[in-house]
């Protein structure tokens, strides 16, 4: 497979792909399309490559299937990050053991966590538990720079609600 042909059957199949990405892909989980469209034909270019397909349906039809069963792979990855998220978010907020001076102020920023947008709150949660970015970014899948980006906008949001008080610390 030359790269001229994979660069064909690529413009020749992307809306069909996209198509199956939408329509599978959770709506909540729109940030991943890109990731899914990508795994979709890198798993498309090693079968072809490996001579894996066996030409008993379109290509079309083919990716199709690629591009569903790697949505429904990422609704399920995502969906199991947001829960270890949420139990790991539960139990900091159910935690009496705050080695912070101000415990009071430590349930202030937990339970201000839990209003935030998921987006947000998700990360939020993360960094509340200790995690660096770039073990954010390996656990909920995205790129440090959307963790770094959504840090600072929880924080912004959280300074809002409170009136400047989380942002600052």
């Amino acid at each position: 497979m030359t790269e001229a042909e994979f660069t064909a059957i690529v413009a020749s199949t992307k809306k069909v792909v996209l198509a199956a990405v939408r329509r599978h892909l959770h709506a909540r989980f729109s940030h991943a399309i890109d990731d899914v469209v990508q795994e979709t034909y890198l798993r498309a270019y090693r079968n072809l490559v490996k001579k894996g397909f066996r030409e008993e349906s379109s290509i079309e039809t083919w990716l199709y299937a690629i591009a569903r069963n790697e949505s429904i792979r990422m609704n399920e990855r995502l969906i199991r990050q947001e829960r270890t998220a949420r139990k790991s978010m539960e139990a900091m907020l159910t935690r009496t053991d705050f080695s912070e001076p101000d415990e009071g102020f430590a349930v202030d920023f937990l339970a201000g966590i839990a209003v935030l947008p998921e987006r947000y709150r998700m990360v939020m949660a993360l960094v509340a538990a200790g995690l660096s970015e770039k073990e954010i970014a390996m656990r909920m899948g995205i790129p440090r720079g959307t963790v770094k980006s959504r840090t600072a906008r929880g924080r912004e949001l959280l300074g809002r609600m409170q009136g400047g008080r989380y942002g600052e610390e």
